[in-house]
């Protein structure tokens, strides 16, 4: 039985030590923002925030969070500062397909939570576990700045 917060509740679930925790959120308990990509920890489609840090979730097996607070994409829909990160995504053209987009978001959010006036190179240091094909990134780390400007003006 692994016990754990997720999006600020609490949740105990009968895991296989073998099921990752992509799945017991995915396939068990219907957690779809939660994106499976690539399966080996490299394109941060499944990124999810354990105890307010980034992690790819393909990777991390599900008794692992044991006692831990995971917070996915949706955890985080009332957040100011995640709105904030949404509109100017949006505004900035920073989503096409839009299946990276939840792991990136999650990423921007840990970095402007900890860093309210980022660089342009700790911003790209903060995505790069997050892989995009559609955008070419330029869009998407605009949005980021523009992001930490509204929430840290000068």
């Amino acid at each position: 039985m692994v016990n754990f917060e997720l999006n600020g509740a609490h949740v105990s679930f009968e895991a296989p030590a073998t099921m990752t925790l992509l799945d017991m959120l995915r396939v068990e308990l219907g957690v779809t923002s939660v994106k499976k990509g690539c399966e080996q920890g490299e394109c941060g489609a499944c990124t999810v925030l354990i105890d307010g840090y980034p992690m790819t979730s393909c990777i991390i097996l599900a008794p692992q969070v044991e006692g831990r607070h995971v917070c996915t994409i949706d955890g985080l829909a009332e957040n100011p500062l995640m709105k904030e990160l949404r509109e100017a995504f949006m505004e900035n053209g920073a989503v096409q397909c839009g299946f990276c987009t939840p792991g990136i978001l999650l990423s921007a959010y840990a970095l402007l939570r900890d860093n309210k006036r980022p660089s342009e190179e700790e911003v790209k240091t903060a995505i790069e576990g997050n892989i995009c094909r559609c955008t070419g990134y330029v869009a998407i780390i605009e949005s980021i700045l523009d992001a930490a400007e509204r929430i840290a003006p000068d």
